[in-house]
């Protein structure tokens, strides 16, 4: 067995590196030029007219959330199928954090159902870009809109995705129907700066209200009295470091290749599990492309005659790391609690969640290391 495949890591080289040394030589380690540098490279890349930098992804969800204006009172509906920030950041508002079952195919929050369950005190949506695949946003987007809510679409996995539409190719951070994206810098996401996120959008106002809540709600202008400060709110310190952001923008050069080798592998996923009994490997996308951040496959692990324990330990011992992607949020012991949330609220995402693994992608995997994954894969289901 050769070394452990983990399901994702981080591609760094030694222009990244250098990158970093070269701020670190330099007079600003925080809150300086390379901040800016690296939003106006995400506003270049997406297409995006503004683009705030923070600390990490869910600090970049709960300036999304104060910028919109949604507060106690409100509901805030999301997908079940996502990490906690997703809803998470409707709690620290003192919203509802609610959830609307996901379509069978795209695993991506249910524009139908959205429409089908709406409720009068939704004043957000968290609309998640699953895998990398963006959601219907044209629908999603319509149904907020026309009942007065705000769009927030959470692309924590989708840097680089396109969405097509009428005949035209939107990226993801710079399409009409979204007021905010949000991203995710982690280290096994298609970029990383260690840990970071950022917001994006085309509004003015928007883009001001989250300066202010990154930065204590801070603003400098007095330019008559240079060293003055006011706190028009009580901000947070959700600031990135230049450090972070050198690391980003030499990142983002090779974010296409990243992505290209993505494709590459799942393409060579898709064709080597086509022909497994128990294995349903993801849905194909024509509206666009994916940016492929995870490659989940279902298996009916009760017809397989193993547990989902069991083919996880014996990949592992196969040399072959594997993750579940994504227990449904409303089932956690916190929104059961509060909400008394329970099997049955949302089905599709919870026999969705009975079924999955997240089998290894990332760009600097070999060839070899793919051929291993996928024998692995066959022994194991055979």
């Amino acid at each position: 067995m050769g070394s452990m495949i983990p399901y994702g890591r981080q591609s760094i080289l030694q222009e990244d590196i250098d990158a970093v040394v070269e701020v670190l030589n330099g007079d600003w380690l925080t809150c300086g030029p390379t901040v800016e540098r690296f939003e106006a490279a995400l506003c270049d890349y997406t297409g995006a007219k503004h683009a705030i930098a923070v600390s990490n992804g869910t600090a970049a969800l709960h300036v999304a959330m104060l910028a919109g204006g949604i507060k106690a009172g409100d509901r805030v509906v999301t997908s079940p199928n996502t990490f906690l920030a997703s809803a998470n950041c409707a709690e620290y508002v003192g919203a509802t954090a609610d959830f609307i079952d996901i379509d069978p195919e795209t695993l991506n929050l249910s524009s139908d159902l959205l429409e089908k369950n709406w409720q009068a005190d939704t004043r957000a949506v968290v609309a998640v870009d699953f895998a990398g695949r963006p959601c219907d946003m044209p629908a999603i987007a319509a149904i907020a809109r026309n009942n007065g809510a705000v769009v927030i679409e959470d692309a924590a996995h989708a840097l680089g995705s396109r969405l097509k539409h009428d005949g035209q190719t939107h990226t993801v951070g710079a399409h009409p129907w979204a007021d905010m994206t949000t991203l995710s810098f982690h280290p096994v996401k298609t970029l990383t700066t260690g840990e970071g996120g950022a917001i994006l959008t085309d509004s003015d106002e928007l883009a001001e209200q989250c300066r202010l809540f990154r930065n204590h709600g801070m603003v400098r202008n007095r330019p008559e009295e240079p060293w003055y400060y006011g706190m028009e709110t009580p901000g947070f310190n959700y600031r990135i470091t230049d450090l972070q952001c050198a690391l980003g923008i030499s990142q983002l050069k090779r974010l296409d290749d990243f992505i290209a080798r993505r494709q590459e592998i799942t393409d060579a996923y898709n064709q080597a599990f086509q022909s497994l009994e128990n294995l349903q490997t993801p849905a194909l996308f024509s509206g666009g492309s994916s940016a492929w951040h995870l490659y989940v496959v279902q298996i009916d692990f009760p017809m397989l005659g193993k547990s989902r324990a069991q083919v996880m330990q014996e990949l592992r011992e196969l040399g072959v790391g594997t993750q579940v992607h994504y227990i449904p949020v409303h089932l956690q012991p916190y929104y059961r609690n509060k909400y008394g949330y329970a099997e049955g609220k949302c089905p599709v995402a919870e026999a969705y969640y009975e079924k999955c693994i997240s089998l290894p992608l990332f760009p600097t995997m070999s060839d070899d290391d793919v051929g291993r994954v996928i024998q692995s894969v066959e022994e194991i289901m055979r």
